[in-house]
Protein backbone atom coordinates (compact mmCIF):
# COMPACT_ATOMS: atom_id res chain seq x y z
CA UNK A 1 0.00 0.00 0.00
CA UNK A 2 0.71 3.61 -0.73
CA UNK A 3 0.79 5.98 1.57
CA UNK A 4 1.37 8.87 -0.44
CA UNK A 5 -1.03 10.90 -2.71
CA UNK A 6 -0.69 10.84 -6.01
CA UNK A 7 -1.00 14.45 -8.25
CA UNK A 8 -5.09 13.67 -8.45
CA UNK A 9 -5.64 13.21 -4.92
CA UNK A 10 -3.87 15.90 -3.76
CA UNK A 11 -5.57 18.03 -6.68
CA UNK A 12 -9.08 17.07 -4.59
CA UNK A 13 -7.79 17.58 -1.52
CA UNK A 14 -6.59 21.17 -2.45
CA UNK A 15 -10.26 22.08 -4.52
CA UNK A 16 -12.58 20.51 -2.09
CA UNK A 17 -10.78 21.89 0.75
CA UNK A 18 -11.14 25.17 -0.83
CA UNK A 19 -14.81 24.80 -1.43
CA UNK A 20 -15.42 24.01 1.86
CA UNK A 21 -12.77 27.10 3.59
CA UNK A 22 -14.64 29.49 1.03
CA UNK A 23 -17.97 28.57 0.19
CA UNK A 24 -19.10 26.30 3.39
CA UNK A 25 -17.29 28.17 6.66
CA UNK A 26 -19.21 31.30 5.79
CA UNK A 27 -22.46 30.03 6.42
CA UNK A 28 -22.12 27.87 9.71
CA UNK A 29 -22.67 30.42 12.37
CA UNK A 30 -26.39 30.81 10.61
CA UNK A 31 -27.49 27.27 10.36
CA UNK A 32 -26.06 26.41 13.93
CA UNK A 33 -27.65 29.77 15.47
CA UNK A 34 -31.30 29.09 13.48
CA UNK A 35 -31.44 25.50 12.99
CA UNK A 36 -32.64 25.82 9.48
CA UNK A 37 -30.73 25.28 5.96
CA UNK A 38 -32.75 27.94 3.76
CA UNK A 39 -33.62 26.44 0.51
CA UNK A 40 -32.29 29.78 -1.79
CA UNK A 41 -28.82 29.14 0.26
CA UNK A 42 -28.86 25.37 -0.98
CA UNK A 43 -29.46 26.17 -4.51
CA UNK A 44 -27.11 29.02 -4.32
CA UNK A 45 -24.36 26.33 -3.03
CA UNK A 46 -25.24 23.65 -4.84
CA UNK A 47 -24.68 25.48 -8.33
CA UNK A 48 -21.49 26.31 -7.15
CA UNK A 49 -20.88 22.74 -6.15
CA UNK A 50 -21.59 20.96 -9.63
CA UNK A 51 -19.71 23.99 -11.27
CA UNK A 52 -16.77 22.90 -9.40
CA UNK A 53 -16.98 19.48 -10.08
CA UNK A 54 -17.73 18.63 -6.32
CA UNK A 55 -21.86 17.30 -6.57
CA UNK A 56 -22.50 13.42 -6.75
CA UNK A 57 -19.07 13.27 -7.03
CA UNK A 58 -18.70 9.09 -5.39
CA UNK A 59 -20.65 8.22 -8.47
CA UNK A 60 -19.29 6.44 -11.65
CA UNK A 61 -18.43 8.16 -14.31
CA UNK A 62 -20.96 6.90 -16.55
CA UNK A 63 -23.68 7.87 -14.56
CA UNK A 64 -22.33 11.62 -14.40
CA UNK A 65 -20.18 11.09 -11.43
CA UNK A 66 -16.23 11.92 -11.05
CA UNK A 67 -15.65 8.16 -11.16
CA UNK A 68 -13.12 8.58 -7.73
CA UNK A 69 -11.54 5.69 -6.36
CA UNK A 70 -12.47 4.76 -3.20
CA UNK A 71 -9.39 6.57 -1.45
CA UNK A 72 -9.47 9.03 -3.17
CA UNK A 73 -13.43 9.64 -2.35
CA UNK A 74 -12.49 9.31 1.21
CA UNK A 75 -10.30 12.02 0.84
CA UNK A 76 -13.01 14.06 -0.68
CA UNK A 77 -15.07 12.87 2.19
CA UNK A 78 -12.95 13.81 4.75
CA UNK A 79 -12.21 17.53 3.49
CA UNK A 80 -16.20 17.90 3.49
CA UNK A 81 -16.90 16.61 6.76
CA UNK A 82 -14.47 19.57 8.28
CA UNK A 83 -18.15 21.57 7.95
CA UNK A 84 -21.53 22.03 9.16
CA UNK A 85 -22.97 18.56 8.29
CA UNK A 86 -26.35 20.10 6.70
CA UNK A 87 -24.36 22.48 4.57
CA UNK A 88 -22.10 19.73 2.90
CA UNK A 89 -24.07 16.76 2.96
CA UNK A 90 -27.12 18.81 1.75
CA UNK A 91 -25.51 21.59 -0.55
CA UNK A 92 -22.40 19.27 -1.77
CA UNK A 93 -25.22 16.28 -2.16
CA UNK A 94 -23.65 12.64 -2.68
CA UNK A 95 -26.72 10.35 -3.44
CA UNK A 96 -27.19 6.74 -2.18
CA UNK A 97 -24.88 4.30 -4.02
CA UNK A 98 -27.66 2.12 -3.38
CA UNK A 99 -29.29 3.88 -6.40
CA UNK A 100 -27.24 2.15 -8.39
CA UNK A 101 -28.91 -1.33 -7.53
CA UNK A 102 -32.03 0.02 -9.72
CA UNK A 103 -33.18 -1.39 -12.82
CA UNK A 104 -32.55 1.34 -16.18
CA UNK A 105 -36.28 2.73 -15.71
CA UNK A 106 -35.45 3.21 -12.09
CA UNK A 107 -32.21 4.95 -12.95
CA UNK A 108 -34.08 7.73 -14.58
CA UNK A 109 -36.31 8.03 -12.82
CA UNK A 110 -34.39 8.43 -9.19
CA UNK A 111 -30.56 7.57 -9.78
CA UNK A 112 -29.76 11.03 -12.17
CA UNK A 113 -32.25 13.14 -11.08
CA UNK A 114 -29.95 13.10 -8.01
CA UNK A 115 -27.20 13.44 -9.69
CA UNK A 116 -28.39 16.26 -11.52
CA UNK A 117 -29.22 18.08 -8.32
CA UNK A 118 -32.76 17.99 -9.55
CA UNK A 119 -33.94 16.07 -6.10
CA UNK A 120 -32.64 14.16 -2.87
CA UNK A 121 -32.77 10.40 -1.77
CA UNK A 122 -33.23 9.40 1.89
CA UNK A 123 -33.06 5.49 2.94
CA UNK A 124 -35.55 4.56 5.51
CA UNK A 125 -34.71 1.73 7.78
CA UNK A 126 -34.42 2.19 11.20
CA UNK A 127 -38.26 2.03 12.78
CA UNK A 128 -39.18 2.94 16.99
CA UNK A 129 -38.55 -0.25 17.86
CA UNK A 130 -36.15 -1.68 15.29
CA UNK A 131 -32.44 0.14 15.11
CA UNK A 132 -29.11 -1.69 14.99
CA UNK A 133 -31.69 -4.90 14.87
CA UNK A 134 -33.31 -4.71 11.33
CA UNK A 135 -34.96 -8.08 11.06
CA UNK A 136 -36.43 -6.88 13.74
CA UNK A 137 -38.50 -4.78 11.94
CA UNK A 138 -42.70 -4.23 12.08
CA UNK A 139 -43.22 -2.30 9.38
CA UNK A 140 -44.64 -4.09 6.47
CA UNK A 141 -45.06 -4.90 3.00
CA UNK A 142 -47.87 -7.38 2.02
CA UNK A 143 -48.07 -8.77 -0.98
CA UNK A 144 -51.50 -8.30 -3.17
CA UNK A 145 -52.04 -9.10 -7.08
CA UNK A 146 -49.16 -7.45 -8.25
CA UNK A 147 -49.33 -4.47 -5.97
CA UNK A 148 -47.50 -4.16 -2.30
CA UNK A 149 -49.20 -2.97 0.46
CA UNK A 150 -47.27 -0.90 2.89
CA UNK A 151 -47.70 -0.44 6.61
CA UNK A 152 -45.74 1.14 9.67
CA UNK A 153 -43.24 3.71 10.85
CA UNK A 154 -39.66 4.41 9.99
CA UNK A 155 -37.90 7.53 12.03
CA UNK A 156 -34.98 8.95 12.59
CA UNK A 157 -35.03 9.57 8.34
CA UNK A 158 -32.12 12.10 7.35
CA UNK A 159 -33.21 14.59 5.47
CA UNK A 160 -36.68 13.42 4.12
CA UNK A 161 -38.36 16.56 4.63
CA UNK A 162 -36.15 17.68 1.24
CA UNK A 163 -36.23 14.34 -0.36
CA UNK A 164 -38.82 13.95 -3.34
CA UNK A 165 -38.56 10.06 -2.68
CA UNK A 166 -37.49 7.48 0.00
CA UNK A 167 -36.13 4.07 -0.19
CA UNK A 168 -38.01 1.99 2.32
CA UNK A 169 -36.71 -1.31 3.50
CA UNK A 170 -39.97 -3.23 4.43
CA UNK A 171 -40.82 -6.68 6.27
CA UNK A 172 -42.38 -8.40 3.31
CA UNK A 173 -42.75 -12.38 4.89
CA UNK A 174 -40.91 -14.83 6.80
CA UNK A 175 -38.73 -17.64 5.69
CA UNK A 176 -37.80 -20.82 8.50
CA UNK A 177 -33.92 -21.04 9.76
CA UNK A 178 -32.07 -23.03 12.17
CA UNK A 179 -33.32 -20.52 14.53
CA UNK A 180 -36.28 -20.00 14.04
CA UNK A 181 -38.51 -17.62 12.15
CA UNK A 182 -36.65 -14.89 10.34
CA UNK A 183 -38.04 -11.83 8.56
CA UNK A 184 -37.78 -11.36 4.64
CA UNK A 185 -36.90 -7.75 3.73
CA UNK A 186 -37.55 -6.11 0.45
CA UNK A 187 -36.79 -2.61 -0.88
CA UNK A 188 -39.14 -0.32 -2.27
CA UNK A 189 -38.90 2.94 -4.20
CA UNK A 190 -41.49 5.33 -2.52
CA UNK A 191 -42.26 8.90 -4.00
CA UNK A 192 -43.73 11.57 -2.16
CA UNK A 193 -47.56 12.27 -2.48
CA UNK A 194 -47.84 8.50 -2.62
CA UNK A 195 -51.52 8.38 -1.21
CA UNK A 196 -50.55 6.62 2.14
CA UNK A 197 -47.48 8.05 2.62
CA UNK A 198 -46.82 11.18 4.80
CA UNK A 199 -44.20 12.85 6.34
CA UNK A 200 -43.93 14.25 9.49
CA UNK A 201 -41.54 16.28 11.38
CA UNK A 202 -38.81 14.39 13.10
CA UNK A 203 -37.04 15.34 16.62
CA UNK A 204 -35.06 18.20 17.65
CA UNK A 205 -31.15 17.00 17.82
CA UNK A 206 -28.58 17.91 19.79
CA UNK A 207 -25.95 16.93 17.17
CA UNK A 208 -25.86 18.36 13.45
CA UNK A 209 -28.17 21.51 13.65
CA UNK A 210 -30.01 22.13 9.99
CA UNK A 211 -29.61 18.58 9.05
CA UNK A 212 -33.18 17.06 9.97
CA UNK A 213 -34.60 13.73 10.43
CA UNK A 214 -38.16 12.89 10.06
CA UNK A 215 -41.14 10.52 10.68
CA UNK A 216 -42.23 8.13 8.17
CA UNK A 217 -46.07 6.93 8.20
CA UNK A 218 -47.26 3.96 5.57
CA UNK A 219 -51.01 3.62 5.98
CA UNK A 220 -51.83 1.18 3.45
CA UNK A 221 -50.23 2.41 0.79
CA UNK A 222 -49.78 0.77 -2.26
CA UNK A 223 -47.16 0.66 -4.54
CA UNK A 224 -47.18 -1.51 -8.09
CA UNK A 225 -44.06 -4.28 -8.27
CA UNK A 226 -42.46 -1.94 -10.54
CA UNK A 227 -41.40 0.35 -7.78
CA UNK A 228 -39.13 -2.81 -5.49
CA UNK A 229 -35.64 -2.08 -5.58
CA UNK A 230 -33.78 -5.40 -5.92
CA UNK A 231 -35.72 -8.44 -5.88
CA UNK A 232 -38.67 -9.11 -3.18
CA UNK A 233 -37.27 -10.40 -0.06
CA UNK A 234 -33.80 -9.73 -1.29
CA UNK A 235 -33.29 -6.26 0.59
CA UNK A 236 -30.75 -7.27 2.98
CA UNK A 237 -28.65 -7.85 -0.85
CA UNK A 238 -29.31 -5.06 -1.77
CA UNK A 239 -28.46 -3.18 1.48
CA UNK A 240 -24.97 -5.32 1.38
CA UNK A 241 -23.88 -5.07 -1.54
CA UNK A 242 -24.45 -1.14 -1.67
CA UNK A 243 -24.57 0.17 1.56
CA UNK A 244 -21.00 -1.67 2.93
CA UNK A 245 -18.40 1.56 2.56
CA UNK A 246 -21.28 4.21 4.30
CA UNK A 247 -19.33 3.37 7.39
CA UNK A 248 -16.09 4.73 6.10
CA UNK A 249 -18.11 7.52 4.65
CA UNK A 250 -18.84 7.82 8.17
CA UNK A 251 -14.85 7.23 9.27
CA UNK A 252 -13.80 10.02 6.90
CA UNK A 253 -15.90 12.86 7.62
CA UNK A 254 -15.26 12.58 11.15
CA UNK A 255 -11.32 12.52 10.28
CA UNK A 256 -12.07 16.10 9.08
CA UNK A 257 -13.86 17.48 11.96
CA UNK A 258 -11.20 15.64 14.21
CA UNK A 259 -8.05 17.37 12.29
CA UNK A 260 -10.11 20.87 12.25
CA UNK A 261 -10.36 20.43 16.43
CA UNK A 262 -6.74 19.74 16.79
CA UNK A 263 -5.82 22.36 14.19
CA UNK A 264 -7.74 24.81 16.69
CA UNK A 265 -6.52 23.19 19.73
CA UNK A 266 -2.38 23.95 18.41
CA UNK A 267 -2.71 26.99 17.36
CA UNK A 268 -4.24 28.42 21.12
CA UNK A 269 -1.98 26.08 22.84
CA UNK A 270 0.94 28.35 20.64
CA UNK A 271 -0.40 31.48 21.25
CA UNK A 272 -2.16 31.68 24.55
CA UNK A 273 0.06 32.55 27.41
CA UNK A 274 -0.13 32.03 31.24
CA UNK A 275 2.21 31.79 33.61
CA UNK A 276 4.39 33.70 31.35
CA UNK A 277 4.89 31.37 28.93
CA UNK A 278 2.37 29.41 26.18
CA UNK A 279 0.62 27.19 27.38
CA UNK A 280 2.08 24.39 25.25
CA UNK A 281 5.07 24.42 26.77
CA UNK A 282 2.85 22.96 29.99
CA UNK A 283 3.07 19.47 30.04
CA UNK A 284 -0.53 18.92 30.91
CA UNK A 285 -1.42 20.60 26.87
CA UNK A 286 1.29 19.75 25.15
CA UNK A 287 0.91 15.18 26.22
CA UNK A 288 -2.90 16.05 24.75
CA UNK A 289 -1.51 16.96 22.06
CA UNK A 290 0.37 14.26 21.18
CA UNK A 291 -2.05 11.68 22.46
CA UNK A 292 -4.95 13.48 20.19
CA UNK A 293 -2.59 13.43 16.95
CA UNK A 294 -1.44 10.31 17.46
CA UNK A 295 -4.83 8.47 17.95
CA UNK A 296 -6.19 10.99 15.31
CA UNK A 297 -2.81 9.56 12.99
CA UNK A 298 -4.50 5.96 14.14
CA UNK A 299 -7.63 6.23 12.88
CA UNK A 300 -6.49 8.31 9.79
CA UNK A 301 -4.49 5.02 8.49
CA UNK A 302 -6.98 2.30 9.61
CA UNK A 303 -9.61 4.07 7.49
CA UNK A 304 -7.09 4.73 4.22
CA UNK A 305 -6.14 0.89 4.70
CA UNK A 306 -10.16 -0.22 4.79
CA UNK A 307 -10.35 2.04 1.51
CA UNK A 308 -7.54 0.54 -0.45
CA UNK A 309 -8.67 -2.81 0.47
CA UNK A 310 -11.88 -1.89 -0.94
CA UNK A 311 -10.35 -1.05 -4.15
CA UNK A 312 -9.18 -4.26 -3.98
CA UNK A 313 -11.33 -6.32 -3.42
CA UNK A 314 -10.18 -8.06 -0.45
CA UNK A 315 -12.14 -5.74 2.71
CA UNK A 316 -13.68 -7.51 5.34
CA UNK A 317 -16.36 -5.81 7.62
CA UNK A 318 -14.20 -6.09 10.44
CA UNK A 319 -11.90 -3.85 8.44
CA UNK A 320 -14.75 -1.37 8.24
CA UNK A 321 -15.88 -1.62 11.42
CA UNK A 322 -12.80 -0.95 12.87
CA UNK A 323 -12.11 2.22 10.95
CA UNK A 324 -15.34 3.18 11.86
CA UNK A 325 -15.02 2.37 15.60
CA UNK A 326 -12.06 4.17 15.22
CA UNK A 327 -12.80 6.95 14.08
CA UNK A 328 -16.05 8.34 15.93
CA UNK A 329 -14.32 7.30 19.23
CA UNK A 330 -11.23 9.29 18.40
CA UNK A 331 -13.23 12.39 17.34
CA UNK A 332 -15.14 12.31 20.76
CA UNK A 333 -11.84 12.49 21.97
CA UNK A 334 -10.34 14.94 20.46
CA UNK A 335 -13.14 17.35 20.88
CA UNK A 336 -13.45 16.91 24.25
CA UNK A 337 -9.46 17.84 24.65
CA UNK A 338 -9.39 20.54 22.16
CA UNK A 339 -12.31 22.31 24.60
CA UNK A 340 -10.43 21.33 27.69
CA UNK A 341 -7.39 23.37 26.23
CA UNK A 342 -9.30 26.20 25.26
CA UNK A 343 -11.00 26.33 28.56
CA UNK A 344 -14.06 28.10 28.45
CA UNK A 345 -13.69 29.61 25.27
CA UNK A 346 -13.67 26.51 24.33
CA UNK A 347 -17.84 26.04 24.87
CA UNK A 348 -18.48 29.57 23.40
CA UNK A 349 -20.12 29.48 19.67
CA UNK A 350 -17.40 32.02 18.41
CA UNK A 351 -15.63 28.69 18.20
CA UNK A 352 -16.56 25.73 16.19
CA UNK A 353 -15.37 23.54 19.01
CA UNK A 354 -18.50 23.21 20.47
CA UNK A 355 -20.63 22.31 17.35
CA UNK A 356 -17.74 19.55 16.86
CA UNK A 357 -18.61 18.54 20.73
CA UNK A 358 -21.81 17.86 20.05
CA UNK A 359 -21.92 16.43 16.57
CA UNK A 360 -19.20 14.12 17.20
CA UNK A 361 -22.01 12.27 19.35
CA UNK A 362 -24.04 10.95 17.20
CA UNK A 363 -21.60 9.31 15.02
CA UNK A 364 -21.12 6.73 17.81
CA UNK A 365 -24.77 5.42 16.90
CA UNK A 366 -25.95 6.00 13.58
CA UNK A 367 -24.69 3.88 11.01
CA UNK A 368 -23.96 1.00 13.49
CA UNK A 369 -23.29 1.85 17.23
CA UNK A 370 -19.86 1.31 18.61
CA UNK A 371 -21.06 -1.50 20.36
CA UNK A 372 -22.03 -3.10 16.97
CA UNK A 373 -18.86 -2.32 15.39
CA UNK A 374 -17.44 -4.46 18.31
CA UNK A 375 -19.48 -7.41 17.66
CA UNK A 376 -18.52 -7.11 14.17
CA UNK A 377 -15.11 -7.19 14.82
CA UNK A 378 -14.76 -9.77 17.65
CA UNK A 379 -17.40 -12.18 15.84
CA UNK A 380 -14.40 -12.24 13.37
CA UNK A 381 -11.79 -12.68 15.70
CA UNK A 382 -13.65 -15.75 17.75
CA UNK A 383 -14.33 -17.56 13.89
CA UNK A 384 -10.93 -17.59 13.26
CA UNK A 385 -10.45 -19.87 15.70
CA UNK A 386 -13.45 -21.97 15.55
CA UNK A 387 -15.37 -19.77 18.17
Amino acid sequence: MDFGLTEEQRLIVDTTRAFVENELYPHEAEVERTGHLRRELIEEIQAKAIEAGLYAANMPAEVGGAGLDTVSWLLYEKELGRANYALHWTCVARPSNILLAGTDEQKEKYLYPCIRGETWDCLAMTEPGAGSDLRGMKATAMQDGDDFVLNGTKHFISHADIADFAIVFMASGEEDTPRGKRKKITAFFVDKGTPGFTVRDGYRNVSHRGYTNAILEFDNCRLPKSQVLGEVHKGFEVANSWLGATRLQVASTCLGRAERALGHAIEYAASREQFGQQIGKFQGVSFKLADMATELKAAELLTREAAWKYDQGTVTDQDMAMAKLKATEVLAFIADEAIQIHGGMGLMDDLPLERIWRDARVERIWEGTSEIQRHIISRALLRAVGG
